[in-house]
């Protein structure tokens, strides 16, 4: 099956999870990535080991890749790398603020040995201002962002559960590099694109702080509540659980009241007449809600919500994902065994793509330098 992406040559100086992310899914898309490491291997090989003595990280984050170890100090093996860079068409790196161009990789003077290669340079804060120099991780930049300020309870701020920071660069360099093809392809040059964590994560706040810098208003933490539209949250059920309802608007809400809720009335009365007003009211619309779901067994509440066409969701853990009738698994190969993990999203004409393997430390290296020899 012929992938988009077949026959371009990515390189990846990479670590840890955002240029990865990206790397990966040009794999996925049908690219060859070669990934460069250090002897010791990418540090994310050994955040766990609970994949059969995989990371779970670099299992998730380097399927399809191969793994070239390579000492961007040595004379020879940075000679290599040039060599390569030479064919390339991607060059994707996340080392510390201002490692690569030390090493003679940067931006511009890759580009203007090779006009058609596309580089990305991915940091913690961007490559200018204050923060520039600034190590930046996953839950540094979540705290950094204000991410945390809106995530949690009210009795504190909290983390995202997973590394939301990371991910959204990894997708927004992704994005960038596919863009970066189709213009190449237009133009016949390549391009430097500049991506990091902030500014990813900046953009997913977009919200909030349009709210505070032209309503004045702090986004309050509300747990499993939508910070401004109600009813739209969890609420416990009879024998414990919670479920999730979602209301979108009037027409929503006028059957959630007369159907779920038994109260007819609600739409009506000024207290709850509209969104506004609901999220003013919202302890009086909440223990109207509660006293409801927990007058009735679980089974008849959801029969409820289903027939009343109200957007509902039990509140799973781990374990509930793991056995959900929606998530479909894809087995990828490892150097320890079979790895069944999320498929990717997108099926194109119905096709789940088939994901290449995770390589062990410089599995590919001996046939790489035999390729690209000098």
């Amino acid at each position: 099956m012929t992938r988009p992406l077949d026959g371009t040559l990515v390189v990846s100086l990479e670590q840890a999870v955002a240029a990865p992310f990206c790397s990966s899914r040009l794999a996925d898309a049908g690219a060859r990535v070669i990934k460069i490491e250090r002897a010791e291997g990418d540090f994310a090989r050994f955040y766990d080991s609970v994949v059969h003595g995989e990371s779970a990280y670099f299992v998730w984050l380097n399927r399809g890749k191969e793994s070239l170890v390579l000492d961007i100090k040595d004379e020879a093996d940075a000679a290599l790398l040039q060599r390569i860079l030479a064919k390339a068409d991607v060059f994707i790196q996340n080392l510390a603020p201002g490692a690569a161009a030390r090493a003679g990789l940067g931006s511009d003077v890759l580009r203007a040995a090779n006009k058609r290669l596309i580089t990305v340079d991915i940091s913690g804060y961007g490559e200018d201002g204050a923060y520039a120099d600034m190590k930046a991780y996953d839950l540094l930049v979540q705290a950094e962002s204000g991410l945390c300020s809106v995530t949690g309870r009210a009795e504190g701020p909290g983390r995202v559960g997973v590394s939301a920071c990371d991910v959204s660069c990894g997708m927004y360099s992704y994005m960038a590099v596919l863009e970066a093809l189709i213009a190449r392809g237009i133009t016949g040059e390549g391009s430097s694109i500049k991506t990091s964590l902030f500014e990813g994560m900046a953009d997913w706040m977009n919200v909030p702080l349009l709210q505070y810098d032209y309503g004045g208003t702090m986004p309050r933490r509300v747990g499993l509540n939508h910070p401004s539209i109600a009813p739209y949250g969890a609420y416990p059920t009879r024998g414990g659980g919670e479920i999730l309802i979602a209301i979108q608007n009037e027409r929503e809400f006028v059957r959630l009241a007369s159907d779920v809720l038994e109260r007819p009335d609600m739409p009506d009365d000024p207290l709850f007449c509209n969104n506004e007003a609901r999220c003013t009211n919202r302890p009086a619309l909440d223990e109207i809600i509660i006293a409801a779901f927990t007058s009735v067994d679980r089974a008849t509440l959801i029969d409820r919500l289903r027939q009343a066409a109200i957007a509902f969701g039990e509140v799973n853990d781990v374990a509930g994902l793991s056995n959900h009738p929606a998530l479909r698994r894809i087995e990828v190969g490892s150097p320890t065994g079979p790895v069944a993990m999320v498929a990717p999203p997108a099926r194109h004409d119905g096709v789940t793509p088939a994901l290449g393997p995770i390589p062990a430390i410089g599995e590919h290296s001996e046939n790489i330098r035999r390729e690209f020899a000098g």
